[in-house]
């Protein structure tokens, strides 16, 4: 089964971004009443929007949040971002090398989305419509809803079942399951923790890859296999 496209994730899987999210929603949080670490924000949090964090949050927590913490941080982290994000080791080379059709089907904003492959430079690499940000889309669903992916995918011509999604985040995994689509996990950005990945093979994925020079041969892998 040739898949009809490649869906990548863009945080913690083609820019190194989701420790220096983590690092500023922690330190920002903590400051509004709510201790929590970094490492603690990847391993509960890694893949959510700001919103969707603080409102879990505020579910196990007697601290109410001032709508504006939201904008603070977004603030704080889009000019984080634009100085310190990178690459993640490798990935540029791996999208180069892919011979299906491809995109992104992210959590973030798209303009950071942009930014963020500008800095870190890939920009070449993805055409704008080819870039699917949760929040543009018409319901405005973020993951784990599996709605960005089924509008890529539609989109796109592209079958779900054979769509190929790289997700770094248990929550994204959850939405690319839920959409039908086939999941590799990604361990190789700075946030990855012990655990990770057990746990994005407990949430779907069908195989987990720590580097990119091994995403070409699991695609062709998994292309020959499929319990359908």
């Amino acid at each position: 089964m040739r898949p009809d496209l490649i869906i990548f994730d863009c945080d913690g899987v083609l820019v190194d971004s989701e420790i220096i999210a983590a690092r500023v929603e922690a330190e920002m949080i903590s400051e509004a009443g709510f201790p929590i670490s970094a490492e603690e924000m990847m391993e509960r949090f890694a893949g959510l929007t700001t919103r969707d964090i603080l409102l879990r949050l505020e579910t196990v927590s007697e601290v109410p949040f001032q709508a504006s913490l939201i904008d603070r941080i977004k603030g704080e982290l889009d000019k984080r971002l634009s100085r310190d994000v990178r690459p993640v080791d490798g990935a540029a080379a791996a999208v180069r090398a892919t011979t299906i059709p491809y995109c992104i089907c992210s959590n973030s904003p798209q303009e950071r989305i942009e930014a963020m492959l500008d800095r870190a430079g890939m920009a070449g690499l993805f055409d704008r419509n080819r870039i699917y940000s949760a929040r543009a889309i018409p319901s405005g669903r973020t993951k784990p809803a599996p709605d960005v992916f089924l509008h890529a995918s539609a989109q796109l011509s592209a079958d779900p079942a054979k769509c190929f999604v790289v997700e770094d985040s248990v929550h994204g995994i959850v939405g690319a399951r839920a959409a039908g689509m086939r999941v590799i996990g990604f361990t190789g950005a700075s946030h990855s923790w012990p655990g990770h990945a057990d746990a994005l093979t407990e949430a779907g994925a069908e195989t987990v890859i720590s580097r990119w020079s091994d995403f070409s041969p699991v695609v062709a892998a998994l292309s020959e296999w499929s319990d359908a």
